[in-house]
Protein backbone atom coordinates (compact mmCIF):
# COMPACT_ATOMS: atom_id res chain seq x y z
CA UNK A 1 0.00 0.00 0.00
CA UNK A 2 1.39 3.16 -0.95
CA UNK A 3 0.15 6.40 0.94
CA UNK A 4 0.80 10.06 -0.03
CA UNK A 5 -0.36 13.02 2.11
CA UNK A 6 -0.69 16.44 0.55
CA UNK A 7 -0.11 19.92 2.11
CA UNK A 8 0.18 23.64 1.41
CA UNK A 9 -3.24 24.79 0.43
CA UNK A 10 -5.06 27.59 1.44
CA UNK A 11 -6.93 30.73 0.85
CA UNK A 12 -5.45 33.54 -1.51
CA UNK A 13 -6.29 36.03 -3.35
CA UNK A 14 -6.46 35.87 -7.05
CA UNK A 15 -2.40 36.42 -8.59
CA UNK A 16 -1.09 35.09 -5.10
CA UNK A 17 1.13 31.88 -5.63
CA UNK A 18 1.08 28.69 -3.90
CA UNK A 19 3.78 25.48 -3.51
CA UNK A 20 1.59 22.26 -2.39
CA UNK A 21 4.02 19.12 -1.04
CA UNK A 22 3.08 15.91 -1.50
CA UNK A 23 4.81 13.26 0.56
CA UNK A 24 4.51 9.81 -0.69
CA UNK A 25 5.41 6.48 2.32
CA UNK A 26 8.41 4.62 1.54
CA UNK A 27 9.97 6.07 -2.02
CA UNK A 28 9.78 7.34 -5.23
CA UNK A 29 11.76 5.18 -7.97
CA UNK A 30 12.57 6.20 -10.88
CA UNK A 31 10.11 3.99 -12.47
CA UNK A 32 7.51 5.93 -10.56
CA UNK A 33 4.78 8.67 -12.49
CA UNK A 34 3.89 11.56 -10.16
CA UNK A 35 1.04 13.90 -10.68
CA UNK A 36 -1.62 16.23 -9.70
CA UNK A 37 -5.15 16.69 -10.21
CA UNK A 38 -7.80 18.54 -9.00
CA UNK A 39 -11.38 18.56 -8.78
CA UNK A 40 -13.22 22.15 -8.49
CA UNK A 41 -16.67 22.39 -6.96
CA UNK A 42 -19.29 20.75 -8.81
CA UNK A 43 -17.14 19.28 -11.50
CA UNK A 44 -15.40 16.42 -12.56
CA UNK A 45 -11.70 15.82 -11.76
CA UNK A 46 -9.10 16.77 -13.60
CA UNK A 47 -5.71 16.18 -14.63
CA UNK A 48 -3.35 18.86 -13.61
CA UNK A 49 0.19 18.05 -14.24
CA UNK A 50 2.25 14.90 -14.34
CA UNK A 51 6.25 14.17 -14.26
CA UNK A 52 7.87 11.02 -14.84
CA UNK A 53 11.10 9.43 -13.88
CA UNK A 54 13.15 11.08 -16.46
CA UNK A 55 11.47 14.84 -15.66
CA UNK A 56 9.25 14.79 -18.49
CA UNK A 57 6.42 17.19 -17.71
CA UNK A 58 3.19 16.99 -19.29
CA UNK A 59 0.83 20.10 -17.74
CA UNK A 60 -3.20 20.77 -18.65
CA UNK A 61 -3.67 23.72 -21.27
CA UNK A 62 -4.96 25.78 -18.74
CA UNK A 63 -1.87 25.12 -16.67
CA UNK A 64 0.99 25.93 -18.78
CA UNK A 65 3.22 28.54 -18.30
CA UNK A 66 1.51 29.23 -14.20
CA UNK A 67 1.84 25.87 -12.63
CA UNK A 68 5.23 23.79 -12.29
CA UNK A 69 5.77 19.93 -11.03
CA UNK A 70 8.75 18.80 -9.68
CA UNK A 71 9.82 16.13 -7.99
CA UNK A 72 12.76 15.27 -5.34
CA UNK A 73 13.28 11.03 -5.20
CA UNK A 74 15.56 11.46 -2.45
CA UNK A 75 12.60 13.03 -0.10
CA UNK A 76 10.26 11.05 -1.73
CA UNK A 77 8.19 14.33 -2.21
CA UNK A 78 6.14 15.95 -5.42
CA UNK A 79 5.50 19.33 -5.59
CA UNK A 80 3.42 21.70 -7.57
CA UNK A 81 4.47 25.11 -7.84
CA UNK A 82 1.11 27.41 -8.66
CA UNK A 83 1.83 31.02 -9.81
CA UNK A 84 -0.92 33.82 -10.86
CA UNK A 85 -3.81 31.55 -9.57
CA UNK A 86 -7.10 32.63 -10.45
CA UNK A 87 -10.77 32.18 -9.15
CA UNK A 88 -11.15 29.31 -11.61
CA UNK A 89 -8.15 27.46 -9.80
CA UNK A 90 -10.09 26.74 -6.85
CA UNK A 91 -10.76 23.49 -5.88
CA UNK A 92 -9.40 20.26 -3.81
CA UNK A 93 -5.75 19.42 -5.04
CA UNK A 94 -4.80 15.47 -5.28
CA UNK A 95 -1.28 14.17 -5.49
CA UNK A 96 -1.06 10.63 -7.18
CA UNK A 97 1.31 8.09 -8.04
CA UNK A 98 1.35 5.08 -10.82
CA UNK A 99 2.92 2.09 -9.87
CA UNK A 100 2.91 -1.92 -10.28
CA UNK A 101 0.17 -0.47 -12.78
CA UNK A 102 -2.20 1.23 -9.80
CA UNK A 103 -2.68 4.42 -9.04
CA UNK A 104 -2.72 5.71 -5.53
CA UNK A 105 -4.37 9.04 -4.21
CA UNK A 106 -3.48 11.14 -1.17
CA UNK A 107 -6.81 12.35 0.42
CA UNK A 108 -6.44 16.17 -1.27
CA UNK A 109 -5.70 19.52 0.05
CA UNK A 110 -7.94 22.57 -0.14
CA UNK A 111 -7.21 25.64 -2.36
CA UNK A 112 -9.38 28.42 -2.37
CA UNK A 113 -8.37 31.31 -4.75
CA UNK A 114 -10.85 34.78 -4.38
CA UNK A 115 -11.58 37.59 -6.22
Amino acid sequence: QVQLVESGGGLVQAGASLRLSCVVSGSISSSDVVGWSRQPPGKQRELVATITGGRTTNYADSMKGRFIISRDNAESTVFLQMNSLKPEDTAVYYCHIRRWGMDFWGQGTQVTVSS
